[in-house]
């Protein structure tokens, strides 16, 4: 249950009754006002080991998601940081895409991702993603109306498919953070997230190996193995941790590390919405969630020395943890609920019977 997960479960509750399509389906990793939802998937749930390699069957998902029949829909809702915007809605449907990002392995990260790959990926990158781009920017025409969970990434909707996108920032479960006394707090720093090149989760673990200072790294991915043979002393990796370990450090840290760029980034939301400050990147969708000098600081170039010199003015910095839980606030799933409804009702012209079955979500 990532980012887009929580999405399609705020559109759940939008749409009690809306039908669900996916390419994979693995019900044990889903949330429960997910499930209760009819479910359906394209081929590729039938695939070999699609629930584990499910992105190796990319090439195949354009035409997976041309043969799915949503005639029997009026509203079209596509969630999507991949190709399921060009699902082919039947006129006179209304297709609204909510955009977490146009697909970041053939536009703005190509080249980080290509750099990243074994030399047989590097081989098919090329052809491939031209082929996509290609399909990607046709499939734009195929959609109605535009949601950016950013203004970052609305920017690239003007750039890659020279569309207008309206901006509603994606659900937030701040009410499940909660902040910490003050004599509860420790000596750590924290880093969370997914452990991918992209992220940069290696700055944070060697500027505070060198700085001999405390710093605990939650999550899984690629980069875990890597990460705990670089670790200094002070530098601790969990790996993937439950619910409430990660509660607990969000609200006991001396401050969240935010050192890649993210298309929104719920995470410094989440430690704002925990009472602690906030070290980040300054680009992408941080940007507009962090308030440099009251919630967190700034660092404008991906170094080691950057971080560091981020870190010193942080504990330089005058901070109220309640400035930080307001600024969360801001971003609470109740907002997006609100603001994803009043769109929706005004781009469909009427309202909406809420209890007839009458839409689909395609995460």
């Amino acid at each position: 249950m990532r980012g887009g997960e929580k999405v399609l479960e705020a559109l759940c509750k939008i749409y009690p009754n809306a039908d669900i399509y996916t390419h994979v389906y693995d019900p044990s990793v889903i949330s429960a006002d997910i499930k209760k939802h009819h479910i359906y998937t394209t081929f590729i749930d039938s695939l070999p080991y699609a629930r584990r390699m499910y992105k190796r069957y990319l090439p195949l998902m354009p035409m997976a998601l041309e043969q799915l029949n949503l005639s029997d829909y009026d509203l079209v809702i596509s969630s999507e940081s991949g190709p399921s915007k060009g699902i082919i809605p039947t006129s006179p449907a209304q297709h609204i895409c909510y955009c977490h990002s146009p697909m970041r392995y053939i536009w703005n990260m190509y080249n980080k991702y290509y750099e990243s790959s074994g030399r047989l990926t590097r081989m098919m990158m090329p052809p491939l993603a031209h082929y996509l781009r290609t399909w990607d920017v046709g499939t734009a025409s195929r959609v109605d109306n535009f949601v950016a969970n950013s203004a970052t990434v609305a920017q690239r909707i003007k750039s890659y498919y020279r569309r207008e996108a309206q901006i509603i920032y994606p659900p937030v479960d701040t009410n499940a953070f909660r902040p910490a006394q003050a004599s509860e707090l420790e000596d750590y720093y924290l880093m969370v997230g997914e452990l991918v090149s992209y992220k940069r989760p290696d700055l944070a673990v060697e500027a505070f190996n060198r700085m001999k200072a405390k710093l605990v790294v939650i999550g899984g991915g690629e980069m875990l193995d890597h990460l705990r043979k670089i670790a200094g002393p002070t530098v601790r990796i969990m790996g993937s941790q439950p619910f409430e370990a990660l509660k607990y450090h969000y609200a006991r840290c001396r401050a969240l590390v935010f050192p890649g760029e993210e298309d929104f980034g719920i995470v410094p939301v989440e430690a704002m919405a925990s009472g602690r400050p906030v070290i980040a990147y300054g680009r992408g969708g941080a940007t507009e969630t962090v308030v440099a000098g009251k919630t967190g600081v700034f660092f404008s170039i991906q170094s080691v020395e950057a971080v560091i010199d981020a870190v010193e003015r942080l504990e330089r910095m005058d901070f109220n943890p309640a400035d930080a839980v307001a600024r969360a606030a801001e971003f609470r799933t109740a907002n997006f609920i609100e603001k994803f409804r009043s769109f929706a009702n005004q781009v469909t012209a009427t309202e909406p019977v809420w209890d007839e079955p009458r839409s689909v979500q395609i995460a």
